[in-house]
């Protein structure tokens, strides 16, 4: 059985101007290196998990932070 935060997992995408956006979570944590706020294509979960351990929060947080600075 598939649980709610796995699946939303797997559908997470980020959107909008990626350089931008980590721009700001640089500024909103200064922690972050370049190697933390590299995306790649279709990797997007493996970012997700980097930050997680940098920052030490939870994935689900991080997805949230990440979605709160999109850009539609």
């Amino acid at each position: 059985m598939e649980t709610k935060t796995k699946k939303s997992a797997m559908d997470f995408k980020i959107k909008g101007n990626w350089e931008t956006q980590a721009k700001e979570l640089k500024k909103k944590y200064p922690q972050l290196g370049e190697a933390d706020l590299k995306l790649e294509k279709g990797k997007e979960m493996e970012l997700v998990s980097r930050l997680a351990k940098t920052l030490n929060k939870k994935t689900e947080d991080i997805m949230n932070i990440i979605k709160k600075g999109q850009i539609e």
